[in-house]
């Protein structure tokens, strides 16, 4: 059910044909009041995934403004604990990536789409892979970049370099910041660290790489060269294991090059 008034941010401008308007809401799914914005009326719905405490205002501004409104319906949401869906506090159990992607499915169901395409960056492609793998008849097209289905101890070494996050730089530390303020963001940074070491020691590593021969739809995997954060063995590796699956390499991309 709603939660919460819905509130429209019109884009628009006399005489464009393509109205931008974005509404904003909540929705009570599976026990918790998630955050979500909406905009387009395509017979095309897509789920845009956010990465590690992202939220639709942080991660995806750019896609729910420029995707085409005709062609698409686009949802963008925040994930349990992140963003404006809070309460609850952000846990990360072992299984928190599994609670994401059926949060995310049942989000759209929710919103009556009985059918709906995935684009999920870094951790929301992680989630996006498991929903698409245990949801085949609901998901029509899949597409990630920057994610996993396991980790080295490379990986958690790499993530641990940059804990200190008053060493990001402004462009990506500042949208984090405003969202929840410097000491929560620093904390919550510091406990998806732990919480995916914790993934890294006690399940071998492994994410979800049993899911991958599973996902059945059209799916691409996009992977940024200069990624610091994912190296390109990851995304050989989904590519690899996900059947008739795409692999497209920018050369200038980094992990947010999409923003």
């Amino acid at each position: 059910m709603l939660v919460a008034a819905r509130r429209s941010l019109s884009l628009c401008s006399p005489g464009v044909a393509h109205c931008r308007t974005i509404t904003s809401a909540k929705i009570e799914v599976n026990g918790v009041h998630l955050h979500y914005q909406q905009t387009g009326k395509g017979d095309h719905p897509l789920l845009l995934l956010p990465g590690a405490l992202g939220s639709s205002q942080t991660d995806f501004g750019p896609q729910l403004n420029s995707l085409n409104k005709e062609r698409f319906t686009v949802v963008s949401w925040d994930p349990r604990g992140y963003g404006r869906s809070i309460p609850p506090q952000r846990e990360f159990p072992l299984d928190f990536y599994h609670t994401d992607a059926q949060d995310a499915v049942d989000l759209m169901k929710a919103l009556h789409f009985k059918r709906f395409s995935l684009l999920g960056w870094s951790d929301g492609g992680i989630a996006a892979l498991i929903a698409a793998s245990k949801y085949p008849s609901l998901v029509r097209k899949l597409v990630v970049w920057g994610a996993n289905a396991y980790l080295t101890p490379e990986d958690i070494k790499l993530y641990n370099s940059v804990r200190d996050v008053s060493q990001w730089s402004e462009k990506m530390r500042k949208p984090l910041e405003e969202m929840y303020g410097a000491e929560t963001f620093a904390k919550t940074w510091g406990a998806w660290i732990d919480g995916v070491s914790e993934i890294e020691k006690r399940s071998d590593g492994n994410i979800c790489k049993e899911v991958l021969p599973q996902v059945k739809c059209p799916t691409l995997i996009i992977h940024g060269a200069k990624d610091p954060m994912v190296p390109g063995f990851h995304a050989d590796y989904l590519h690899k294991h996900i059947k008739g699956s795409r692999l497209h390499v920018m050369a200038e991309g980094k992990h947010n090059l999409h923003l």
